[in-house]
């Protein structure tokens, strides 16, 4: 059965669908030695390369938990000094699950899974992140209300969402959706600038006592959960498009 390019190389571990587009623009891609273009199909017996190199069929599937540092970028572009892949130096390809800007830390999966990537990614899946995050000044009651209730940025409405103040300038926020830098978005139409945050939990999985820089594989168990949650998700072309929406909070 023929199927997608970009799916075909996701399908492989070598990156998710939106990254595999990315190298098929670039004219980095070719099937049968001819140069592939986005809308191609993959037939049994084509032999796709990237960079003159054949797409292996996929290895294990690697889930690893990273506890990422403040200036560490959610990139797989080796070019970037401070790029997640060579700080983590893993010993097989991974690639990061959505990202954390530079100045935010805390929890991230990596793997290379790439259709386990869009399920979890896809907007309308509603998977939880759960973030502490400190303000440059202290915080009330009706800052409190108008997050919870949704902002208005990017030209649409946040969804309502879990917010609750832990200290005079801290508070934890719950969110199920992932426009670009959220977070301080929200923060800033209501005047207020983020000093740090951190995010501790995705889905059914926490940073718990891991440290900062360091990462860990999923437990079995987790890894089962994860399963069980994206049962019912989909991963088509929706899916695709958050890898480049659900980044920076």
């Amino acid at each position: 059965m023929d199927k997608s390019l970009n799916k075909y190389i996701s399908e492989t571990g070598f990156c998710s669908r939106r990254e595999a587009d990315k190298y098929i623009e670039q004219g980095r891609v070719t099937i049968n030695e001819k140069p592939a273009v986005k809308g191609n199909r993959v037939m049994p017996g084509d032999v796709v390369e990237i960079d003159g190199e054949p797409v292996k069929n996929k290895d294990k599937a690697v889930y690893l938990v990273f506890n990422k540092p403040v200036g560490i970028t959610c990139t797989t572009d080796l070019k970037d000094k401070h790029n997640i892949i060579s700080f983590i130096n893993y010993k097989s390809r991974i690639f990061p699950v959505g990202r954390l800007d530079k100045p935010s830390e805390g929890l991230i999966f990596l793997t290379n899974d790439g259709d386990i990537v869009n399920k979890i990614l896809r907007a309308g899946n509603m998977h939880e992140k759960e973030y502490i995050v400190t303000t440059d000044k202290p915080l009330n009651a009706a800052f409190i209300d108008k997050m919870s209730n949704g902002i208005r940025i990017l030209d649409q409405i946040t969804k309502k969402c879990f917010v609750k103040q832990e200290g005079k300038n801290r508070f934890r926020i719950i969110l199920t959706q992932g426009l670009n830098r959220q977070i301080r978005r929200m923060c800033l139409a209501l005047g207020y600038a983020v000093i740090t945050l951190k995010r501790v939990r995705i889905m059914n999985i926490t940073l718990a006592d891991l440290p900062v820089g360091k990462w860990r594989y999923f437990t079995s168990g987790e890894i089962k959960t994860i399963e069980e949650l994206v049962a019912g998700s989909s991963k088509t072309a929706e899916g695709a498009s958050i890898i480049e929406i659900d980044v920076q909070e």
